[in-house]
């Protein structure tokens, strides 16, 4: 093996992830939370059909493969006319993803609540909305942060996967200096550690938040 070569290949990998890797996760992640909100709330409608409406689309998401997804985006919508450029249609298919999953984990969190924090909200005025989001959501959002943690350290190395429809970032860089060196297994090797090292970093953050919120449970 060329150990010249990992060490030569190391930055170009780091900042592919930099540059790449963790903003396309970033964004991804934050549109999709915005979208599994929305999702879980359809869930909890008592108007049945945007409850089916809801069901439908996590079921969706979750009985179909991410790599599906991102091909549909990027190679089935020009069919309808629809053409995207790799990194939108990346972060629409992320964001989708993250959204049908993240949305049975806010779903779970706010049915957690006790239905005496909805009746106290009402008690003093407030309407539904003003109690979902001043009392509610504050508290799902604790019991929520374990598994969204994890979903998003999931995407970290799900985005990966952007490579089929182009999108440039680690794993892209590593299949180029592969190629060109023809020395696959120490370039992959090496980015499996990169992503290893940022998912043990984001691992420790999330502990670290985990022990924050929970000085404030009361056990």
């Amino acid at each position: 093996m060329d150990w010249q070569l990992a060490v030569d290949s190391f930055w170009p990998l780091l900042r592919g992830a930099l540059i790449g890797t963790i903003p396309l996760a970033l964004v991804s992640f934050a549109f999709g939370l915005v979208l599994a909100l929305v999702v879980a709330l359809l869930r909890l409608s008592p108007n049945r059909v945007l409850s089916w409406i809801g069901r439908a689309y996590v079921s969706a998401i979750r009985g179909t493969p991410l790599l599906v997804q991102l091909f549909i985006i990027f190679y089935g919508l020009p069919q309808l006319g629809i053409r995207l450029e790799p990194w939108p249609s990346a972060i629409i298919a992320f964001s989708m993803n993250v959204g049908g999953y993240a949305a049975e984990v806010i779903r779970a969190a706010i049915l957690s609540v006790p239905k005496g924090q909805w009746e106290a909200g009402w008690t003093v005025g407030m309407s539904p909305t003003r109690t979902l989001g001043r009392i509610i959501l504050p508290q799902a959002a604790r019991v929520s942060v374990p598994p969204l943690s994890n979903t998003f350290i999931s995407l970290v190395k799900d985005t990966s996967l952007a490579v089929v429809i182009l999108v440039t970032e680690m794993f892209r860089k590593a299949q180029e200096i592969a190629a060109s060196s023809n020395e696959f297994l120490l370039i992959y090797a090496e980015a499996a550690l990169i992503y290893w090292m940022f998912c043990t970093v984001l691992a420790a953050g999330q502990n670290a938040i985990e022990k924050r919120l929970d000085r404030y449970v009361a056990h």
